[in-house]
């Protein structure tokens, strides 16, 4: 029972609040505190006015408080509620944004809202208003990989050459290798994807050893020409040529797409080179995978049978990458290059112009 709570009204403040139930002008929220307060006059509980009215105890004690300090004008109009806050001085903005741009914290590699709401002496949202304002994201960062080959640019147009015009009677492959891929098999069997909940996988695993695939992609037809090794040297490199030799004996042309490894320069794969002169290497600029196609072959051969795969031998995974290599070369897709190489020259000059101008 609430105390402290005298509610008496005379004939003309009742008037004035059946008048104001009565009218269909008036506010809901007006309608149902004239009829709290008239109950309350008639003295009913607060259970009472709380059944009738639908509205909790809070609400109706601070209109009955409210009743009793005010006359009824303003009792119908609606307390004062605090403005919005006041905005963030200029001078302030000005420090938070060369604070964040200039150093960080202490021996911290980076500025967290928090560290900033220290040093700064601001609110929490403040400094993420801030950031958030200016595009600011000192928490996060971006790797990149700057070309520094100095024959970049030949290297990209032959490449590119190769993938849009090849010669006539050329066959044109991509190769390279997928070296130490393991065969891993989980410690405990995870549970399977159902609604409203994620497949799982135990991340403790154990080694049962690692292959290699040589792999060379047909740019023309699509086709891979696969082969599995224990090693990854340049003996079983020739032996993969050799395959590939194999199965172009009709070509009078082939004309192979390398990275800048150590394998392919090795003084006796130059000697095979030199011995079948059908052979030749282009290749790709350093750190540029993105230019040798058979990089999509690995992609999805990686993320569709290896990355979620367990396997219990070494057997076992080469089996898996068997039966991916015969499912593409039942549906092979010709390689397309889309993009345009000057874009691409003129985006590492961009880097290289950044980087000179900041260091």
């Amino acid at each position: 029972m609430r105390t402290g709570v005298e509610i008496w009204l005379g004939p003309e403040h009742r008037e004035r609040l059946e008048a104001v139930i009565a009218s269909g002008n008036s506010p809901q929220r007006h309608v149902w505190w004239a009829r709290s307060v008239l109950l309350s006059a008639d003295g009913m509980g607060m259970m009472e006015v709380q059944r009738r009215t639908g509205k909790g105890k809070p609400t109706i004690g601070r209109r009955q408080e409210r009743f009793m300090k005010s006359d009824v004008d303003g009792r119908l109009c609606d307390a004062k509620r605090p403005g919005r806050k006041s905005p963030l001085a200029p001078d302030v903005v000005v420090k938070v944004l060369e604070m964040t741009l200039s150093r960080s914290h202490g021996q911290a590699t980076h500025w967290t809202s928090r560290a900033m709401v220290a040093a700064a002496g601001i609110r929490h949202r403040s400094a993420q208003w801030i950031w958030a304002t200016y595009g600011l994201k000192p928490y996060r960062v971006k790797t990149f990989k700057l070309l520094n080959d100095p024959k970049f640019v030949a290297k990209v147009h032959d490449i590119v050459d190769l993938y849009v015009d090849p010669s006539e009677h050329a066959l044109v492959f991509s190769v390279d290798e997928k070296s130490q891929t393991q065969a891993l098999d989980r410690n405990q069997p995870g549970l399977p994807l159902k609604p409203s909940r994620y497949g799982t996988m135990n991340h403790d695993y154990k080694r049962h050893g690692t292959t290699t695939l040589f792999a060379a992609l047909d740019v023309l037809e699509g086709k891979v020409i696969g082969q599995r090794t224990a090693r990854h040297r340049h003996r079983e490199f020739i032996r993969f040529l050799n395959r590939i030799n194999r199965n172009t004996q009709a070509a009078p042309d082939i004309q192979l797409i390398v990275d800048n490894c150590a394998t392919p320069k090795h003084p006796k794969v130059s000697a095979w080179l030199e011995r079948d002169s059908r052979f030749h290497f282009h290749f790709t600029p350093t750190s540029a995978l993105w230019l040798n196609a058979v990089e999509g072959f690995f992609a999805k051969l990686t993320n569709r049978r290896l990355k979620r795969g367990a396997f219990c031998s070494i057997v076992d995974l080469q089996a898996a990458i068997n039966r991916f290599d015969a499912e593409t070369k039942q549906n092979p897709k010709p390689f397309v290059w889309a993009a345009d190489p000057d874009a691409s020259i003129e985006k590492v000059r961009r880097g290289k112009q950044a980087l000179e101008s900041i260091h």
